[in-house]
């Protein structure tokens, strides 16, 4: 099933919007960055992380959150272990995922980039619906922003190294690549 993405919103699926986002700047969106999160860290299903997106968590809730409930984070999307995929962001705005970050010599990655976080942590497996959804995703982002190649997809470790380690060792960047595989790229 092909959904539009016409407007900067990928219809046909829950929305959240963000108020952690801006202006893009201009020129073109051609990164893709996979991400990887759960709130508390390591588990699933919780809402946090939506709340974490709209700055409405709770410091008081767990520990954990009292050192980051006052960050003003986003990503563009969220996919959680049952495959549901929520939007955060339009595409067309600059979501606030990547942070200090450099692609191919281009420092700024928020201005140039879409943001995808998985549901998970960097030391458990994606589930296979996790796969399915990212795959007809990034399929749907690829038709609405060519400029977005299969080589042009990376990890939040690929564009800042020294801070980030997700999506972490269990990502599958081989499954996702060879789905995405196209005639042209074979």
């Amino acid at each position: 099933m092909h959904r539009s993405l016409d407007d900067g919103w990928y219809h046909g699926i829950q929305r959240c919007p963000s108020p952690n986002f801006n202006e893009r700047p201009l020129g073109e969106i051609s990164l893709l960055v996979i991400h990887n999160i759960s709130l508390p860290p390591g588990q699933f299903g919780t809402g946090q992380v939506q709340a974490f997106f709209s700055n409405c968590l709770q410091a008081d809730a767990h520990p954990y959150f009292a050192g980051i409930a006052s960050m003003t984070v986003s990503a563009h999307f969220l996919i959680e272990r049952d495959g549901t995929v929520t939007q955060f962001v339009s595409c067309l705005d600059r979501a606030w995922h990547a942070g200090v970050s450099c692609f191919e010599g281009r420092d700024s990655c928020n201005d140039f980039s879409l943001g995808i976080e998985l549901e998970g942590t960097d030391h458990l497996p994606f589930t296979d619906a996790q796969y399915a959804a990212l795959i007809e995703l990034t399929r749907a982002l690829q038709r609405a922003y060519p400029a977005i190649t299969n080589q042009r997809i990376c990890g939040h470790s690929d564009i800042a190294p020294e801070r980030k380690t997700d999506p972490g060792p269990e990502f599958d960047w081989a499954r996702l690549r060879s789905a995405l595989m196209t005639d042209k790229e074979a």
